[in-house]
């Protein structure tokens, strides 16, 4: 399996292109703010044709350039349809005062084709298997994906703004809920295998059994604590 991924604009968000292997067809995940470039670059250098983009949630920072690279490649949007009216109207979600500067920068809108995601649904997409697991917290529509273990690779678990190598998603924005963000974090992280590798939204790469061991959320989760006071990061 192929994944290539960068950090893109002005928040570092992570964007991910997912393919059985080079030469073939892939998923695009969170092509966020100027993330465009980066995005084709990948696909020209890994000879990737892209099939859909998946979006973990709706904030701009991960939707940004959605409009763009659909349009290119002529493939369709999906997204809980609790965060979809972020698309178009991205300050509603952040309040109006936060992101204002980028705004005048960003064409917002929905893609041609937009199709929804539902919780404990499979995509089959590019060959490929992704299980949705609706994860409200960070947005009322955030989402994980999670690809299954093969012999060669271990299960995948894209945690979009859910989980952070020792952090997790901000609440504090219109739509977050930190009482929604424990359940969560309990419902769809805990359960994963240790080996489990988590990529997240934004900064490095992790497993499950080092979050579990060392991320103050998730082990105040395990132990049904409350909420830690650590910081949180992401938009």
């Amino acid at each position: 399996m192929l994944i290539a991924g960068f950090p893109a604009g002005a928040w570092g968000t992570n964007c991910y292109l997912v393919a059985p292997a080079a030469g073939e067809e892939c998923v695009i995940i969170d092509p966020g703010h100027q993330a465009a470039e980066g995005v084709e670059e990948a696909l020209k250098k890994h000879r990737l044709k892209p099939v859909a983009v998946v979006l973990s949630h709706g904030h701009i920072d991960h939707v940004a350039s959605v409009v763009p690279v659909c349009g290119a490649h002529d493939v369709p949007a999906w997204i809980h349809p609790e965060d979809r009216y972020m698309m178009s109207d991205p300050e509603k979600a952040l309040g109006r005062s936060i992101g204002m500067p980028l705004m005048g920068e960003l064409t917002v809108g929905e893609p041609d084709d937009v199709k929804e995601l539902t919780d404990g649904s499979t995509l089959e997409l590019a060959g490929l298997e992704f299980s949705v697991a609706h994860a409200p917290g960070h947005t009322r529509g955030s989402v994980t994906f999670r690809m299954p273990e093969t012999t060669d690779i271990p299960s995948v678990f894209f945690s979009g703004d859910l989980l952070f190598a020792g952090s997790i998603g901000r609440t504090d924005l219109p739509g977050g809920s930190m009482e929604d963000m424990l359940e969560s974090l309990a419902r769809v992280c805990l359960p994963l295998d240790d080996s489990t590798v988590v990529l997240s939204g934004h900064g490095p790469q992790t497993t499950i059994g080092q979050e579990r061991a060392t991320n103050p959320y998730l082990r105040q989760v395990a132990a049904g604590q409350g909420a830690s006071q650590a910081p949180r990061r992401g938009m």
